[in-house]
């Protein structure tokens, strides 16, 4: 009875046709959907094409870019997919072993290769992209909980905030600063969310931050997240300059766009 074919497709990336071919062959046979690839641009093209390659088996040494460029190149493309590499060479020298390793590789093979011996790593690789997919699921749902958490927490900080007179106190006080001085995009922030714009204008760091007001690193990551989407902005660079006061040229020019 054949084994079902795996969800984790297999990317092989060699610039010797032979191999490539042989290699498809093989693990086709044993469940695996492969793509092939005879250079490292045709492997970063099927890469992106195709979200369920989740193995990129590849040659070290290759004309142009060599494997660990490769790799480098497909996490740079695809920084929110999941996939582990294992590295095939000719020329297994310590350095070059090492070297791989240390950027990213998770299993090495040196040519010919021991079929059945890369088959049990491929098998080994396929089920930690399994464990790690299934993780960056959960990490998903986690902080989608987490950030409804802080937005509750932020809702409550607002009432705490009214029952205690500070609201228009701070409004009162700091109406030329908070109206004037920033866009209209920012009248949507919540008064913490506003508190954490503020220091981010400013350069802290987001420990700086957490240290500052009291609250945890990663909730300050989450305050910075928001504060992002709500005012349509980019990056923190984009942010810190939307802060610069109304009379600086830089400002101006922002605020304009």
């Amino acid at each position: 009875m054949s084994r079902a074919f795996s969800e984790v497709k297999v990317l092989v990336v060699d610039d010797h046709p032979v191999i490539v071919e042989q290699l498809c062959d093989f693990l086709e046979a044993q469940g695996f959907h492969c793509l092939p690839a005879h250079s490292t641009d045709e492997a970063i093209d099927r890469y992106l094409a195709d979200a369920t390659i989740g193995l990129v088996i590849c040659d070290l040494h290759m004309p142009g870019r060599d494997g660990i460029e490769l790799v480098h190149a497909l996490k740079a493309c695809a920084e929110q997919r999941v996939f582990e590499a294992i590295m095939l060479t000719g020329r297994a020298e310590k350095q070059d072993v090492i070297r791989a390793l240390r950027e990213g590789f998770a299993d090495y093979y040196q040519k010919p290769m021991d079929f059945d011996e890369l088959l049990e790593g491929v098998r080994r690789q396929e089920q930690a992209v399994l464990d790690r997919q299934r993780s960056f699921r959960d990490l998903g749902g986690l902080n989608q909980r987490l950030q409804d958490l802080a937005e509750s927490v932020d809702e409550l900080y607002q009432d705490l905030e009214k029952a205690r007179g500070h609201g228009a106190h701070r409004r009162a006080s700091d109406a030329e600063e908070a109206e004037s001085e920033l866009p209209a995009a920012f009248g949507k922030l919540s008064p913490r969310q506003l508190a954490v714009a503020r220091l981010v204008g400013k350069g802290k760091t987001n420990y700086q931050i957490a240290c500052e007001l009291g609250i945890t690193e990663n909730t300050v990551k989450l305050y910075v997240s928001q504060v992002l989407r709500l005012t349509h902005m980019h990056n923190r660079t984009q942010l810190a300059l939307a802060l610069t006061p109304s009379s600086s040229p830089v400002h101006q020019r922002f605020t304009t766009h």
